[in-house]
This record gives C-alpha cells, sequence and structure tokens, in this order.
C-alpha cells in the first residue's frame, strides 16, 4: 500500500513535466499555443484595459491643431493654383498613361485559390500573400508563408516589406510592388487588368478576448461591381470567400493603413502593371498623392478618421525621409488621439502593433524619448507582452542613443525570441560587436 502511494505521488509529480513537455510537441503546440495567449491577454486586458494607454509625445508639440490645419489648407490651396509666371518645365519623362478605354462595370478574376487563417495565429497576412501567389501558379500555402516570415507563434504581425522580401528570395519569376495612397480607381484598373491586389486595412471584429475592437488585417481583393459599389474580396478571418465590401466602407477601413496596397505578379508582366499603376507607377508621386489625400481628409475629418488622415500624412512624409515634417503630423495624430473617448471597442490602441512610422521620425529628429515611451506603452500597456519585434528594435536603438547599451541589447535579443534570425536585430547586435 505504502509503494502505490509513493507510486502515486510520483505520478502526480511527474505529469506537470510531462504535460509541459506534451505542449511542445509541434501538433500539439499549434493547436494550444494560441489559447493559452488569448487567456493571458483575456487576465491582464481586465486587470490593466489596453484602451487607457497613453500615447503623448514630449517633443514639440506647442502647435495647435487649429494652425497645423490652417497652415495645411494654405499650402495645399497654393499648390493647387497656377502661376501665372511659371515657365514650362520640360521635366522628367512623363508617367505612362492610363488607357482611355472604359473599364468593364463588373469583374471577378477567376483561378483564385481561397485560404483561411483559421488554426493560426495572426495568419492573415501569409494566408492572404499566399492566395496572391497561387493565383499565379505557386504550389506554396499559408505555412511555407508563415514559417519563413513569422518563425514564431508570438510574431503577432508581419509588415508588407516582410512579405516582398520573402517573394524576392523564395519565389522565381515574381516579384511585387507596393503604394502608398490608392483609391477605388488604381485598384479597379489593375483587377480590370487582370491584376488581384492585397490590401491592408483597419477592421472592426471581435478579438482573441470575444469583443469588438479594431485591428490590422490584410484583404486579397479580386473584384469589383460598379452596380452596387463594391469590391470583391477573399477575407482569411471571419467573412470568408467572395465576400463583398462597399466602396465607402472599404476607403474608410483603408484610410487607417494610408491606403497602401501590394500588387504581386511574374515578372514578365512589368510593363504591363507599371502601365495600369499609371502615375503611380511613380513611388514619390504615390507618395505626394497621399499627402494630398490626407490634407484633403483633414479638412473634412473629425474624431478617429481624423486621428487617422494625421498619421497617414506622416506616414508619407516617412517614406519621404522627410522626418521633421512626418514628426509634426504625428504629433498632431496624438494630440487628436488624446481627446478620444477611451473606448475599447472603437479606439485604435494596436496601431503601432502593424506601423512604426512614429518610431521612425522621432528618432530620426533626435526625439529618443518619445520612441522610448511609445515602444514600452506598446509592449506594456496594449500588448501586455515584450512581444512586438519592431517595437523592440526601435526601443533598443533609442536606448543606445540615450546612453543605456545594456537595455538596447537586452532588447535586440529579446525582438530575436519573438523573430529568431531576423536580419535588423542581428544587424544591430552585430553594430555593437555581439553575438545573439
Amino acid at each position: 500500500m505504502r509503494n502505490k502511494i509513493i507510486h502515486g505521488l510520483w505520478l502526480v509529480a511527474f505529469l506537470p513535466f510531462l504535460a509541459w513537455g506534451l505542449y511542445y510537441v509541434p501538433p500539439i503546440h499549434s493547436r494550444l499555443a494560441w489559447r493559452l495567449d488569448n487567456l493571458r491577454t483575456r487576465i491582464t486586458y481586465m486587470i490593466k484595459p489596453p484602451d487607457q494607454a497613453v500615447f503623448q509625445p514630449g517633443g514639440n508639440t506647442t502647435l495647435t491643431i487649429e494652425t497645423v490645419i490652417a497652415t495645411t489648407r494654405a499650402e495645399y490651396a497654393l499648390t493647387l493654383t497656377p502661376q501665372a509666371t511659371q515657365a514650362p518645365n520640360s521635366g522628367p519623362t512623363p508617367m505612362p498613361t492610363v488607357t482611355s478605354i472604359p473599364l468593364p462595370a463588373t469583374v471577378s478574376l477567376q483561378g483564385v485559390k481561397y485560404e483561411d487563417q483559421h488554426n493560426r495565429w495572426n495568419y492573415c497576412g501569409p494566408a492572404n500573400f499566399s492566395m496572391a501567389l497561387t493565383f499565379w501558379g505557386w504550389k506554396g500555402n499559408r505555412d511555407v508563408i508563415g514559417q519563413a516570415v513569422k518563425p514564431s507563434d508570438k510574431d503577432k504581425n508581419v509588415m508588407p516589406y516582410e512579405f516582398q522580401d520573402f517573394i524576392s528570395a523564395n519565389v522565381p519569376g515574381m516579384t511585387s510592388i507596393l503604394r502608398y495612397g490608392g483609391d477605388v480607381e488604381v485598384l479597379k484598373r489593375l483587377i480590370a487588368g487582370g491584376f488581384p491586389v492585397v490590401v491592408e486595412k483597419g477592421i472592426y471584429e471581435y478579438d482573441t478576448t470575444g469583443k469588438i475592437s479594431w485591428m490590422g488585417h490584410y484583404v486579397f481583393t479580386t473584384g469589383y461591381d460598379e452596380r452596387d459599389q463594391t469590391f470583391l474580396t477573399q477575407d482569411s478571418y471571419n467573412a470568408g470567400p467572395n465576400h463583398k465590401v462597399p466602396f465607402s466602407e472599404f476607403m474608410d477601413g483603408w484610410r487607417s493603413f494610408d491606403y497602401v496596397f501590394v500588387v504581386v505578379f511574374p515578372t514578365n508582366r512589368q510593363n504591363d502593371v507599371t502601365n495600369l499603376l499609371g502615375s503611380y507607377s511613380d513611388e514619390t508621386w504615390a507618395l505626394r498623392h497621399s499627402i494630398e489625400t490626407a490634407t484633403r481628409d483633414i479638412q473634412s475629418l473629425s474624431g478617429i478618421p481624423l486621428y487617422f488622415a494625421w498619421f497617414n500624412m506622416g506616414t508619407s512624409h516617412v517614406e519621404l525621409q522627410e522626418y521633421f515634417d512626418a514628426a509634426t503630423a504625428y504629433d498632431q495624430a496624438y494630440q487628436v488621439y488624446g481627446t478620444l473617448e477611451k473606448n475599447y471597442s472603437t479606439l485604435p490602441f494596436r496601431m503601432l502593433w502593424y506601423q512604426t512610422g512614429p518610431y521612425k521620425a522621432y528618432y530620426y529628429t533626435n526625439r529618443f524619448s518619445d520612441v522610448i515611451n511609445f515602444a514600452t506603452s506598446t509592449l506594456e500597456d496594449t500588448m501586455k507582452a515584450p512581444e512586438l519585434e519592431e517595437s523592440l528594435l526601435w526601443r533598443g536603438r533609442a536606448l543606445y542613443m540615450a546612453g543605456d547599451t545594456q537595455g538596447a541589447v537586452k532588447d535586440y535579443r529579446a525582438a530575436l525570441k519573438i523573430h529568431p534570425k531576423w536580419a535588423p536585430a542581428l544587424q544591430a547586435l552585430q553594430d555593437l560587436g555581439l553575438q545573439p
């Protein structure tokens, strides 16, 4: 009897280790990891709601929103007013002109192989870019991309450039183009020309806590219908395949990502894509156009859409490497953010999970404390865990510039735990003469 009791005690003591070992068996881990992460998130969100996170830059915030809007309006009006004394400018070679042939009233591209993101953690990116590639005959799937671009299940988001890098390095004969400042017309031209488009946009959906909230989402756009003013999308999350979205609703969600889009296509179709893009084939033109769009939005919007408009202006200036202008725009965006109702279901508190423009703008204008504070608030208040490699990287860079080399190294190594072998973090350590 005593031996049975001892054996039973040993078994009870051993069970946690057995369970822990089984948890890391790949088939079991893939099914349980996201569920446990969900539980942890729910508990921490109950203790400290993420919509209470504070994003207030401490740098140049002396300008009021009203002053900047007035200045922006004046500058925008000036750009639209012809100068009578201005002589014709020979300038660069004109952009490709878009054909004047009317577009079909309705287009639904065939050959789409739908993929969802179910039973995977934060897999809308791999699923959508897999659809974009298989449309052209690629033989992979979401997991082939996901294992390359987000090798850890803790990696919450994959940036568009990471998918572009994957295509360049791993899919011979395929390439991609990314542009900001898109609109309904350029999407319709591309789709009518046979080129579906991946769009990154904001949505309000049930998140892992069971609440409606704002989050970023990729959507593969494969058709449109002028009759009911809708785009046809392949939604990897809840809406499913062949989901129609009204143009107006599509644009409202797209606004929160500066109207960014990615076209994936065979390299031998480069000329076709260039002609369909028209002026958008010039990256600088697209960014200037995006700033004009943000300016118009700033004049007419309020609340959360106004926040997105200012943020977009900052993003476009960052892409143009105009960092002081970008920082000013982000300052205004976060002044607006500070006035918004602290409501979990509406406030876009996850913004810096998906876009890193403020980090770049503040870093390159020597506002290192703003980078550190924004990254820390993102990691601790909205993420509730140090699981965003981009935020860790930029905080590490800012900490180093502020004289905290030890803190910087800690963040670089933490980033590599989230995304093993991630080149920017590896390079940051190598620049310090260190190994991962």
